[in-house]
């Protein structure tokens, strides 16, 4: 009777978990499919308000000057052996500081950290990445090849290759997310971490899927898991949406914000005009709900977290959350009027934040600013 009762518990625990999965990946297509509705009335609405231009976009073809403004560094490559993939990263700074090592989101490029470039290079060799599949760094074709322990891996080889074992982490949205996971899996190499605007990833998921209003402002998720189309949604009138994420009242910098110039948002799209460009940084979406839920979740490492009270992407109360994965000094500074492009927003503020934690961040409070 014991031997019935317990094969009939291991039934209904295995039945269970096959629900949730079930119900976990129908949320997902779900979803996606009515972003992909949504989406689709935008092209139409695109079409007859702009039949001429909906569908015309150009390859830059010049990098504009910005981008080759020596105060920012010097422009270096590495090759990996391991992985065979060229990594491309702006460095300055002397060499045999102390690595202070950026990691940049999505939609951006290494030229999302030019204000912190120029500001830590006197204490540190500041190293800005171009992650895989962005920039001038190689491109694998396979979404597969954006899985987290890829991305995690990357990390550990540039800071190796560089002639490091420890690095001054610092890393936003996606890098943040990236940064999270390398202070998870390689504490030893991570002296302390500042992560703007990316909550913990176990955080954003647990917070998600209970919090219908943070599901709705991550929609784009979901509509990223399509092939082809998201780049196409970009591109279209010469890729005004993705200059919108920057510029507009909802998602853009704020009033009070750095806003970027004309040139700035050149090089933007010099860098995501380029053939693949788009698919490259897309893949990472569409790799990340075969990478979720974490088998690990503690962070070792000293944190700082920065977070833009106006972010249109994340809610704020995630930033308190992460504190509970956190097994050592844990700051947060909540920066007010900023967006979720914090670095480039308020850099000034950004910056005395990050050289006060640096110097002697060990707070446990809540700031506001």
């Amino acid at each position: 009777m014991a031997r019935v009762l317990y094969n009939l518990l291991m039934f209904t625990i295995g039945l269970t978990l096959r629900i949730r999965v079930l119900g976990y990946w129908s949320l997902i297509y779900g979803y996606c499919a009515l972003c992909t509705a949504v989406a689709l009335l935008k092209l139409w609405w695109n079409i007859i308000l702009r039949p001429s231009t909906t569908f015309q976009w150009g390859i830059r073809e010049t990098p504009p000057a910005c981008l080759n403004d020596t105060s920012l560094g010097t422009h270096c490559y590495v090759r990996i052996k391991e992985s065979g993939l060229r990594f491309h990263y702006v460095a300055a700074g002397e060499r045999g500081k102390p690595l202070m090592l950026f990691l940049h989101g999505f939609p951006e490029f290494w030229f999302s950290w030019r204000h912190q470039l120029r500001e830590f290079k006197s204490e540190f060799r500041v190293v800005a990445v171009d992650l895989r599949g962005y920039g001038e760094s190689d491109l694998p074709p396979s979404t597969e090849s954006y899985r987290f322990d890829y991305l995690v891996t990357d990390v550990k080889d540039i800071v190796e290759y560089l002639g490091y074992n420890r690095c001054y982490l610092v890393g936003h949205d996606w890098g943040g997310t990236i940064a999270w996971l390398f202070a998870i899996h390689y504490p030893e190499m991570v002296t302390k971490l500042i992560v703007l605007n990316c909550p913990h990833p176990s955080v954003f998921t647990d917070y998600a899927l209970r919090h219908p209003s943070q599901l709705l402002k991550s929609s784009y998720f979901f509509f990223f898991q399509l092939p082809r189309f998201p780049e196409l949604m970009l591109s279209i009138n010469d890729f005004k949406a993705l200059k919108g994420l920057f510029t507009s009242r909802s998602t853009g910098i704020g009033r009070k914000g750095r806003w970027l110039t004309a040139e700035d948002m050149e090089a933007y799209l010099y860098a995501f005009s380029q053939p693949g460009a788009l698919t490259g940084a897309l893949n990472y979406y569409r790799n990340v709900f075969s990478s979720l839920p974490l088998s690990q979740n503690d962070v070792k490492s000293p944190v700082l977290l920065l977070w833009g009270e106006r972010d249109a992407f994340l809610e704020q109360e995630m930033a308190e959350a992460c504190r509970v994965y956190i097994r050592n000094h844990f700051r947060l500074n909540i920066i007010s009027g900023a967006s979720h492009w914090l670095q480039q927003d308020q850099p000034d503020i950004v910056n005395t934040l990050i050289w006060t934690f640096l110097k002697e961040g060990e707070g446990r409070k809540t700031h506001r600013n």
